[in-house]
């Protein structure tokens, strides 16, 4: 009878062993496979069983969670969805997620390992610790004015703070609300379709990732590298420049929409936005230089993150004279997004060096201690800092002598270049209305603010769109809103 006890009791043991050996094989080295099969929910479960953690803008959270008491209980909520959406994106359990709520997921669902206190253990429990926040650089006040100008139309603002890279505004419009997005039932499916029907592509980011031509805004490029090859030396000297002009190789004859063109100086030619001055002038600089240039200040870049990717803007590296001409005014292939616009004006204001933007400051635990923060950023030199003091000089004439006398600020110091931008076939679209600037106040030390507008469908007759009357004011209100600001 022992000897059958002790049998069963081998048996017993060994199956005791098999299950062991089954339930390691599931939960280890089947897992992955488990996790990835789309019948099993228990990942999706588990993801929205919890509250999400928040993007915080100036202190404040502009997302939220809301409890559906369904299987996946937490869907994400907005506040002011369509003003803030070009920076936090959607969070959607049908749709997944993108911008902010994309790149910082695993900070917000929890699904970081910083987050826990016992990575380990949450990895053999498979537990999610509570979400973290996200703190944006954005400036409350300037995101609202660069929202509320473009209200009704259709284009781009991005904001900077020049001396560190930090993103003070970035808005697209037209914009949705990410809302709708966010459940997984047939409302959400609705409100994809519609937003993705809709011709105007609201869920489209034009701050970073739509090119457009810059137009005369790129004169600001051509102009440093004008300035730093030493072609250029004496900005009050005459051009010797025809109008019209043309086109090395060809018989295309460029002119001017202004007056007062022919054999201007650099600086006249500057203030008066003058094609035939600058396209002449891009010739004589050559195609190395003019690169060179555009290059330092962010073109051609395909790898800046924001931390979200940012379209590359692009500056044609072979070009015969004619085109090189055409490129040096911001046309031919010559693209650029607003993000990046934005930076060359920084660059100007902060003494010729560029800083790569950034949106989010800090990451932080849930109860609010620092996960991680942005840290310093890398720094190019653009153009020689005397170059950059005589490219403010210009800036600033444009403002209280020019086209742009629409973005001055009273006791402000106020620099900017307007543009228009031809486009379409045969240059038939209704044209682009750009506007760079930068601004410091009566007692700021260095510019605080550096901003770029782009207006697609300027409210104008076509021969009356300019930078100057349809963007520049939208520059001024958000440049106001960041020098009120303390």
């Amino acid at each position: 009878m022992t000897r059958h006890i002790r049998h069963a009791g081998y048996f017993c043991a060994l199956l005791l062993v098999a299950l062991l050996l089954n339930a390691a094989r599931v939960q280890v080295v089947q897992a992955p496979a488990y996790d990835r099969n789309p019948a099993n929910r228990r990942p999706d479960i588990t993801r929205y069983e919890q509250p999400r953690g928040d993007i915080l803008v100036g202190g404040r959270a502009v997302t939220g969670s809301r409890d559906t008491r369904e299987h996946l209980r937490y869907e994400r909520t907005y506040t002011d969805g369509p003003m803030y959406a070009p920076v936090t994106g959607f969070a959607s359990q049908l749709y997944g997620t993108t911008l902010l709520e994309s790149t910082e997921d695993g900070v917000l669902s929890g699904a970081d390992p910083m987050l826990a206190p016992f990575p380990l253990w949450n990895d053999f429990t498979r537990a999610r610790n509570a979400g973290g926040d996200v703190v944006t650089t954005l400036h409350p006040a300037a995101q609202e004015a660069a929202y509320k100008g473009l209200a009704g139309r259709k284009g781009a603002v991005a904001a900077l703070e020049p001396s560190t890279g930090r993103i003070l505004a970035l808005v697209s419009a037209p914009s949705y609300d990410p809302q709708p997005l966010s459940g997984n039932g047939s409302a959400a499916a609705r409100a994809w379709t519609r937003l993705n029907a809709d011709k105007d592509r609201p869920m489209l980011n034009r701050a970073v990732r739509q090119t457009y031509p810059p137009g005369s805004t790129f004169k600001v490029v051509t102009a440093a590298a004008a300035l730093d090859a030493g072609v250029v030396t004496d900005l009050e000297a005459p051009t010797g420049s025809p109008d019209p002009y043309r086109l090395p190789g060809t018989r295309t004859r460029l002119t001017n929409a202004p007056k007062g063109c022919k054999d201007a100086s650099v600086r006249e030619a500057f203030t008066l936005s003058c094609n035939t001055v600058f396209a002449k002038l891009g010739v004589e600089v050559g195609v190395t230089d003019m690169t060179a240039t555009a290059h330092a200040f962010g073109f051609n870049n395909g790898e800046l993150r924001i931390p979200f990717p940012v379209a590359r803007s692009t500056f044609d590296t072979t070009l015969d004279k004619a085109q090189l001409a055409l490129s040096s005014i911001g046309q031919y292939n010559t693209r650029a997004t607003p993000l990046q616009m934005a930076m060359v004006a920084a660059a100007v204001a902060n003494g010729g060096q560029v800083r790569d933007p950034y949106l989010v400051e800090r990451t932080t635990r849930p109860g609010g201690s620092t996960l991680a923060t942005a840290g310093s950023r890398a720094i190019r030199q653009a153009m020689y800092p005397s170059t950059a003091v005589r490219l403010r000089a210009m800036m600033r004439d444009v403002v209280e002598n020019g086209g742009g006398r629409k973005a001055a600020i009273r006791g402000a110091k106020v620099g900017g270049k307007t543009g228009t931008a031809q486009h379409g076939l045969g240059n038939s679209g209704t044209p682009y209305a750009w506007f760079v600037s930068w601004a410091q106040g009566e007692r700021d030390m260095a510019a605080r603010v550096a901003v770029a507008v782009v207006v697609e469908d300027a409210e104008a007759r076509r021969g009356d769109i300019s930078g100057g009357g349809d963007a520049a004011p939208i520059a001024r209100a958000v440049m106001e809103a960041v020098l009120k600001s303390p």
